[in-house]
């Protein structure tokens, strides 16, 4: 390959392309880096001071390189001629249509731009694929970018495996940076080409080289990994509450083994965000198209415990409300899938939201940065649902308050101010485990937790 411009491009301005790129923008001064999308408004929003997702330090990264070296465009043509590294971080929803509906990612946005990239290319590429994709999906885009006459694309897989929330601080020291290519002349030049982008901050130690396959399997192991974990944690938390132990106190003792560790040990309504559900599922299909059904009906047990938590706690939030939510007041505290984002994507959130609802529950709903999706996530529903950034406003007149989401600032609220505004019997519903229950209770509240 020809000695390199040292300017990247990242054709997707999501949750992967804007934070990753602001970092390695942050570390590589000399390099030109330009995130962009065909949204226009995402585009918009990012050259703005209010950005399209929230995410803690990406504000001050942003506005310390914006401008300088870090640039967003939906020029996406002049964005590909003008760099040698192209990251593909474009979305990879799961099929809604069609054979593997459900569970196999729907590929089509990423066929797209690898075609765009063979159309517009003036000379070779390095293309990292950076979205989160089947196995063996490079082998289908290097089948598109060889067609090229003249240039030479070489494929590379550098998964992400940040945690919303946290995603700054998992790009500064992230535990490993996985690069996997061909371990030909040309894949190890392309490699070391990415290596020296992380390598500006990243302990050599740190980033790991495989072969592609290995590469794009490790993703989705990942995360099938540690959403197992959740759904094995969630489902002692109803063995739990049935024979009188603590959920918490086993989820300590069986953490202290080092075998086993504390993390992803914490019950709750269950996992959810962008990648969990999607990957084990693209996995399931993967495995059901290679004829490893006993594999596949493995990791799709992770999905329906899952599911079953979700349903389990709108069945004992019926049964103790006496059997019927009708024209109830509850007060839903937490709509993202997690603290410290914005993102709702597969939130517990949305299925426990529909339930009640279902329930001919009244309902309002309080988060401190979701709530811009309630009408998205919620559709047709969503025009019977209020909302509120104020929580106080939530739960006036409430039934019940149903904690879902663990934002820090729940944990400091005036619980007796709360407990005084609601309707009585007042039920709270700690749907994490991070409220002080013994002290709720002294006020008044009939507290329900999961697990115990």
């Amino acid at each position: 390959m020809k000695k390199m411009n040292r300017s990247i491009c990242c054709i997707g301005a999501g949750y992967i392309g804007g934070p990753t790129m602001a970092v390695i923008a942050d570390h590589n001064h000399d390099r030109k880096v330009v995130v962009v999308d065909i949204n226009k408004e995402r585009i918009d929003a990012w050259n703005s001071d209010k950005l399209p997702i929230f995410e803690p330090g990406l504000a001050e990264v942003v506005k310390r390189r914006r401008g300088k070296n870090l640039f967003f465009s939906t020029d996406i043509d002049k964005a590909i001629r003008d760099c040698d590294i192209i990251f593909v971080g474009v979305n990879t929803p799961t099929k809604t249509f069609g054979r593997g509906a459900g569970c196999a990612s729907d590929l089509q946005y990423w066929e797209a731009t690898a075609r765009n990239i063979v159309k517009v290319a003036n000379r070779d590429k390095i293309v990292v694929e950076k979205s989160t994709l089947p196995v063996r999906t490079a082998e289908a885009m290097e089948s598109i970018l060889k067609r090229h006459p003249k240039y030479h694309f070489e494929v590379l897989s550098n998964p992400e495996f940040l945690a919303e929330g946290t995603a700054i601080a998992d790009l500064e020291k992230p535990d490993r940076v996985l690069i996997g290519g061909h371990q030909t002349a040309k894949g190890k030049a392309a490699i070391k080409a990415l290596a020296d982008v992380y390598g500006t901050w990243v302990p050599k130690e740190r980033i790991l080289t495989t072969n592609l396959w290995s590469s794009e399997l490790s993703k989705l192991a990942a995360n099938a990994f540690l959403a197992q974990r959740v759904s094995s944690i969630n489902s002692l938390s109803a063995l739990c509450e049935t024979t009188g132990a603590d959920v918490e106190e086993v989820a300590r003792a069986i953490g202290m083994d080092s075998r086993i560790g504390p993390k992803f040990l914490k019950t709750g309504p269950g996992f959810g965000g962008s990648c969990f559900k999607k990957d084990i599922l693209n996995l399931v299909y993967i495995c059901e198209s290679y004829g490893l059904n006993e594999v596949a009906d493995y990791w799709q047990q992770v999905v329906l415990m899952n599911e079953y938590q979700q349903e389990r706690l709108v069945g004992n939030i019926i049964k103790t409300m006496f059997n019927t939510l009708a024209n109830k007041k509850i007060a839903v505290f937490g709509f993202a899938f997690k603290a410290n984002t914005s993102d709702t994507r597969e939130s517990p959130a949305i299925a426990i939201t529909q339930m009640l609802a279902e329930e001919r529950a009244e309902i309002v709903i309080t988060d401190p940065k979701a709530l811009k999706h309630v009408a998205e996530d919620l559709g047709p529903l969503a025009a019977k649902i209020k909302t509120t950034t104020d929580p106080y406003a939530a739960a006036k007149d409430a039934d019940a308050i149903v904690l879902l989401t663990d934002w820090e600032e729940y944990k400091t609220l005036d619980y007796k101010r709360l407990y005084a505004s609601m309707r009585k019997p007042a039920f709270l519903f700690d749907g994490r485990n991070i409220l002080p229950h013994a002290q709720l209770r002294k006020l008044g509240f009939d507290v329900k937790a999961i697990g115990k």
